[in-house]
Order: C-alpha cells, then structure tokens, then sequence
C-alpha cells in the first residue's frame, strides 16, 4: 500500500506557531483512531503559514492540514472536511482534501527532528545520531542542519536563554515540557531512498509534526 499526502485546506486567522501537539490532540478528538500507537504510518505535517510574532502563526491561503499515511486509511480521515478545529483556543475551519502521491527528490528536508540523546543536545552530537538513524533506515544520502537566516526566528521561543547556534533549532512543547531538535536536510538521495525517508521520517513524534521529510524547493 503506497503512502500519501491527504490534504485539507485550512480557513481562519492564526494558530500557535508551536502547534504540533495542540493539532494532534485537535485531530484525535475527530477522529479517535489517530491516537491508536499502532498505526505507526501515520505523521501529521506542520502547519505553514506566515510568522507574526508572540508565537503566533496567520493562515495563508496555502495553509494546509496535511496527513502523511497509507493510501488504505485516506476513507477513515475523510470525515474531517468542514469539521472545526480548536488550538490552544485558536479556532479554524477544515477544508475540502486533496491526495498526493510522495515524490522521490534527490535533496529532502524537516521542519524539526527530535531524536533522544543520553548527553548534551549538541549540533555534532546530533547530526551523528541523525546519520546513524540513516543507515539504519539503509539510506546513503548525507545529512546536515539548516542554517540561520535571522538573528532570531519570528516564531519566537517560550523561555531559557537566547539560543546562539548557527543552525535552526527548534522546540516543541508537549504538556508543559519542551522538547529541542534541529531543522535537518538530507541530500545526495537516490529514488528508492527518498521515498523511504519520506515514507519512514526520522527521530519520533511525527503525530506532533517532527521528522517528516519534503523535497528540498
């Protein structure tokens, strides 16, 4: 069974920009079966929209609710359309689907990938990990952190000290803890690989929108 992308436009005004565990909790209130940890297929893409500061982020008409999950399961999400959706009190509309097959791309990247280490959460450290998460997947492609491009992400963070780092780190909060990863690319993939990757992610908590990898634009 081929994987997918089930997709449903997004309508209102703003939602958290760290929003990853409020929209699957908002998705398993619908549809129950989400939260079921046997369907290990399923991954909930992050939200894109436009950064507005005070961790907020606006809907744009390209704002998307995406599922990535076997084609057989794409029936049982269909209920969604029209539903409304409630994050951190921030209310918006789902829209009407589209499905799309996943593409092979020679470079890929991830918004956030978590991956738990016993020691410091450094950038060496980690991208280790994320190369021995590769060869485990049986993937040659070489990975590396996404750069900064400002001095301080719109999105903004909820605490600590200002993070220094060159690379794009991010946090997700999931029940009052914050959990930190990096914004990964991997590149250098043949066919076969790229669609694995995409099929399988890397790291965990990819209901909550990490470790889920698109062609590079």
């Amino acid at each position: 069974m081929p994987t997918v992308d089930l997709s449903f436009r997004l309508l209102g005004a703003s939602i958290p920009a760290d929003h990853g565990y409020a929209l699957y909790a908002a998705v398993s209130r619908l549809i129950p079966w989400v939260h079921d940890p046997a369907r290990k297929s399923l991954g909930i893409h992050p939200v894109n929209g436009r950064p507005a500061g005070n961790r907020l982020l606006h809907l744009t008409p390209a704002s998307r609710l995406t599922l990535r999950l076997d084609s057989d399961h794409i029936r049982e999400l269909l209920p969604l359309a029209g539903e409304e959706l409630e994050l951190d009190a921030l209310k918006v509309r789902i829209g009407t689907p589209t499905t799309y097959a996943l593409k092979p791309a020679a470079a890929l990247r991830s918004r956030l990938v978590t991956i738990k280490l016993k020691d410091r959460l450094d950038p060496d450290s980690f991208l280790a990990a994320v190369q021995e998460d590769l060869t485990a997947l049986g993937t040659k492609g070489t990975p590396g952190l996404l750069k900064r491009r400002a001095a301080k992400p719109l999105e903004g963070r909820s605490g600590g000290e200002p993070d220094r780092s060159p690379f794009v780190r991010r946090t997700l909060e999931i029940r009052g803890r914050q959990v930190v990863g990096y914004a990964v690319i991997v590149q250098g993939l043949a066919a076969d690989e790229s669609l694995r990757l995409q099929e399988r992610g890397l790291g965990g908590r990819r209901r909550f929108g990490c470790g889920i990898f698109v062609p590079l634009p």
